[in-house]
């Protein structure tokens, strides 16, 4: 086994336990994983420009300026990882996941996506460009596991 810790970052939907789940399943697994991922707390990450760098009053550039430090902190993440697990969740459209799919690709960093059936269409090609695609959480953990360790799941 390799001494290797592999970063994984987590992108996306920001409303259910998926990452919960994911870390768990890893950390039972007893995988060398260092994860990481976008400030998941909606507020902070939405208002942290002009908490920084001064209040707007135009919505526009209020969203704008944290879009603007929320990506200085994405693109690093990003480059760092081995892979991106990237979720889009049932109830709403995580453009900033696309996106983040978009740059994995375009850096040459392998991804996982993780939805559902209803979206099949929608992510064709967001999927056709993956390295993998998964239904469940702990899909992804039995993947980490065979990429990882080389383990089949246990069936």
């Amino acid at each position: 086994m390799s001494d290797k810790i592999w970063n994984v970052y987590l992108s996306g939907e920001i409303h259910s336990d998926w990452r919960e789940r994911i870390t768990a399943g890893v950390e039972a697994a007893g995988l060398p994983v260092a994860f990481n991922s976008p400030v998941t707390v909606h507020e902070d990450s939405d208002d942290c420009g002009v908490a920084i760098f001064g209040k707007e009053d135009n919505k526009y550039w209020h969203d704008h300026k944290g879009a603007m430090l929320n990506s200085v902190r994405t693109s690093n993440l990003l480059r760092e990882s081995d892979v991106v697990i990237v979720r889009f969740g049932e109830k709403y459209k995580q453009w900033n996941a696309a996106f983040d799919a978009g740059q994995a690709a375009a850096l040459g960093i392998p991804y996982i996506t993780l939805h559902p059936e209803a979206h099949d269409h929608a992510l064709k090609e967001v999927d056709g460009a993956a390295a993998g695609m998964a239904r469940t959480p702990e899909q992804i953990v039995e993947a980490l596991v065979y990429v990882i360790d080389g383990k089949m799941p246990n069936r």
